[in-house]
């Protein structure tokens, strides 16, 4: 916090100013940050504000869009009058801006298309993407193991269906190896898997992957670019919106490497809607996120969570946000008003303010701020008029967007899927060579030869009807219509119990090949 006059400097972000002006060091802008407010109390300016403020600074930005208000970065600004008496109010003058975007979109609708490999998201934050209990998660980890051992790439969703199909024709075996894996669990988890598909899953998970260097970007002016993340149709889905943020983030730290406290971030990262991502989340993926956010900006990346309180965020997150905008919060019921004193303590107190008390009068624009000072502590609470944005305050018209995206530095690279051999084409194709040995001949090995074959086969061994010979199709007619008359006993029993644990069609086929070797003695 400091004085003087109102505008940005070479180390410093100017965001607004009654008293004082109050200025984020850019230098301590990786020690993260919190802006939070009541719904329409200005919380979507104040991000654009420091986002424009990054940009101009060299500093690439990410920030979610819910309602789409922020795309209005990427257009001019309009000198509108009450825009250009607040400039004045604070000795600023008002100088019309636009910002280099791109837009990102998980559906590939309204930005470039956003894809993770199942891989890359790996199995913890794939079980909170779908809610999976501590035994589910389990054997999810063992499909992630079997794929690894087994060489098999695990990319889209039909990668991940095909391998737990494989884990739960070879439960028996992988119980014995890794522990106890049931085909109810696994049904359990294709379940979930169904629900992930319908909220969109199916086009996130594929490739190309995102390289997160396209985010860290600079324009022809060495300005940053602005990346903004389409989210309002994936707020439908706050799980699936959640998660996705939190392994951008944790690709951000496994990725970059460690340069300490630099004269600014490499890339700034703005969470709207933080609450969704502490919502119940379990032990182990609690302490991920309070490792990500405390070690992530030795990488040189800040962390900005937006929400409406304080409170929202656990303290062990909390305590690692230095820089705060608060907005207006209101107490109409007592639990409003408890959540009002909570969002006061968190501040470093001004003996000049009733912070409780201001921090309901707030107007819409004003906030109160504490940002780091010089020695990495928070400066005392103070009130202020957000400075206005330099960009259009509002969202981009459709025409706009289209053209924006067609001119975008990534147009191309990420527009067309890519499906390349992976884990569901690997195993496609040993069920073709198994059923072609299967049913193409040879009968070695008698009964319980043609038995431990399909046993050892993957999805079933079925010839397609079109492909089948004259003799197939007739010892196919013929077991339909006698096999209980004649295999009889053992191996009708046997069929039976096996094509109950394998499917229909595996046990159909055993029983073809039982009956097929005793026509040919």
């Amino acid at each position: 916090m400091a004085t003087g006059t109102a505008a940005d400097t070479n180390d410093s972000i100017f965001i607004g100013k009654e008293e004082q002006a109050a200025y984020l060091t850019l230098s301590l802008a990786n020690r993260h940050g919190l802006v939070t407010g009541a719904t329409g109390t200005g919380k979507t300016v104040s991000l654009q504000v420091m986002a424009e403020g990054f940009a101009r600074a060299g500093v690439p930005v990410f920030a979610s869009d819910i309602k789409g208000d922020l795309s209005g970065i990427a257009e001019v600004g309009e000198a509108k009058d009450f825009i250009v008496k607040r400039a004045q109010e604070m000795g600023l003058k008002f100088q019309p801006d636009q910002f280099s975007t791109i837009f990102w979109d998980v559906f590939g609708e309204q930005g470039h298309p956003v894809r993770a490999t199942v891989s890359e998201m790996g199995p913890l934050l794939l079980s909170r993407m779908m809610d999976l209990n501590d035994v589910q998660e389990g054997v999810l980890n063992i499909a992630f193991r079997v794929a690894d051992e087994q060489g098999l790439l695990l990319l889209d969703m039909k990668d991940l269906r095909a391998i737990l199909v494989f884990i739960a024709e070879h439960a028996d075996e992988l119980t014995t190896q890794y522990g106890n894996v049931s085909k109810q669990t696994v049904g359990t988890i294709q379940r979930q898997l169904l629900v992930l598909e319908n909220q969109g899953g199916t086009k996130f998970f594929g490739e190309p992957a995102l390289d997160l260097k396209d985010f860290m970007r600079t324009d022809k002016d060495g300005r940053g670019m602005v990346n903004i993340l389409v989210a309002d149709k994936l707020m439908q889905s706050p799980r699936l919106y959640a998660t996705f943020l939190l392994w951008m983030l944790s690709e951000l730290f496994e990725q970059l490497p460690e340069v300490g406290d630099p004269p600014k971030p490499k890339l700034v990262f703005f969470f709207d809607e933080a609450h969704l991502l502490f919502n119940d989340p379990p032990k182990a993926l609690m302490d991920k996120i309070e490792q990500v956010v405390r070690l992530i900006r030795s990488k040189g990346v800040g962390v900005y969570f937006v929400t409406q309180n304080p409170i929202d965020v656990p303290d062990r997150v909390l305590a690692q946000l230095g820089n705060r905008v608060q907005h207006a919060l209101r107490a109409f019921t007592p639990r409003d008003q408890k959540a009002v004193a909570a969002a006061a303590e968190t501040f470093r107190p001004n003996p000049k303010l009733n912070t409780a008390k201001i921090i309901t009068e707030l107007g819409k624009g004003e906030a109160l701020v504490s940002f780091l000072e010089g020695n990495g502590t928070p400066a005392m609470v103070e009130r202020v008029m957000v400075r206005p944005p330099s960009a259009r305050i509002g969202p981009v018209t459709s025409d706009e967007r289209k053209a924006i995206i067609a001119a975008s530095p990534v147009k191309g690279k990420y527009d067309t899927e890519i499906d390349r051999e992976s884990a569901y084409e690997v195993l496609q194709k040993r069920v073709a060579g198994t059923a072609a040995t299967a049913d193409g001949g040879g009968g070695g090995g008698g009964i319980l030869g043609q038995i431990g074959s399909i046993v050892g086969t993957i999805f079933g061994t079925n010839v397609p009807r079109g492909k089948m010979s004259t003799g197939q199709v007739i010892a196919r007619n013929v077991t339909r219509s006698v096999t209980n008359k004649v295999v009889g006993g053992v191996v009708a029993d046997l069929g039976k119990s096996v094509g109950g644990a394998l499917g229909g069609s595996v046990g159909r086929a055993i029983v073809r090949g039982a009956l097929g070797s005793m026509l040919r003695r």
